[in-house]
């Protein structure tokens, strides 16, 4: 679901649209990432506009965080149809920033370093850009926008928030009957660490059931002076699948499998969707949203 990277996105599928979905990331080692999120979108004002709401929870060892972001889109018609658009979107939130002191090691003791937990609580933004057709699409989203620049010295355990952008693209592409063919691209970048590159394709059968798969990997797009150069790509091969169990519900699973360094401590990550679309039975939408 594009609207987790991007507030543009919201309103894309033109229909009141629920999605959720869980990641239990790098299984087997301790303190590996875990991540949940939930999202609601819609549209208002005849399409032309795309509200949407989320909130998210991540946990990295001892720092766990939650944020929370009402987003707005507003959708430009590109022709007589709306089945072309392009979305300028805005998402206002909040970030609970948050540390668990009792996970430190009590064998190396830092100054200072809290023995409970530790939170902050800090106003955030971020912006985006959302073109969309029947054949392909394209976004660039930035967040972390305000909670960059908030200063957290007195929580000297909590790390700073930094942006990230978000580049993508995409196309679908027709091979048969029943049969279309989806591939895209996403490049993330945070301006200090390395460059996360994932190369997607997947099948669609029927307008039923997606099939497909992704790689990731590091790449270098510019020179970052004060990142080291013997840094090892934690590179992943993902295989998914989404089935539309109606034409209101779908369930997806994604398995990574890690094909870098971490290949051999963990039997790889996990992720479950469900999307809930509420259709309206009187309202035909121009084309399919397949994006």
């Amino acid at each position: 679901n594009g609207i987790y990277i991007n507030p543009a996105y919201a309103g894309y599928k033109e229909n009141l649209n629920l999605h959720m979905f869980y990641r239990n990331q790098w299984t087997g080692i301790d303190g590996a990432p875990k991540s949940m999120s939930l999202a609601v979108d819609a549209i208002a004002n005849s399409g032309n506009v795309g509200l949407a709401f989320q909130v998210s929870s991540d946990k990295l060892g001892a720092q766990n965080n939650l944020a929370a972001y009402g987003n707005y889109a507003y959708r430009i018609r590109l022709n007589d149809e709306g089945t072309s658009r392009l979305a300028l979107g805005v998402g206002l939130g909040a970030l609970q920033l948050g540390i668990d002191g009792a996970m430190f090691n009590p064998n190396d003791p830092e100054r200072d370093a809290p023995t409970g937990n530790q939170t902050a609580i800090v106003p955030d933004a971020r912006a985006g850009a959302f073109f969309s057709n029947e054949h392909f699409f394209a976004g660039f989203s930035v967040d972390n926008l305000i909670s960059q620049y908030i200063e957290l010295d007195k929580y000297a355990f909590i790390p700073q928030p930094k942006a990230h952008f978000y580049l993508t693209a995409g196309a679908m592409v027709k091979l048969g009957d029943g049969l279309k063919l989806k591939p895209s691209f996403l490049i993330k970048d945070d301006r200090k660490g390395p460059t996360s590159l994932d190369l997607n394709a997947f099948f669609l059968f029927g307008n039923r059931l997606w099939l497909g798969g992704s790689y990731r990997t590091g790449v270098k797009l510019y020179e970052k002076n004060h990142l080291q150069n013997n840094l090892s790509n934690l590179n992943s091969a993902i295989a998914a699948v989404e089935f539309y169990a109606t034409d209101k519900l779908r369930i997806g699973y994604a398995h990574d499998f890690s094909v870098g360094p971490l290949r051999g401590y963990s039997s790889g990550t996990h992720e479950i969707s469900v999307g809930f679309t509420f259709l309206k039975p009187t309202v035909r939408m121009a084309t399919p949203r397949f994006f």
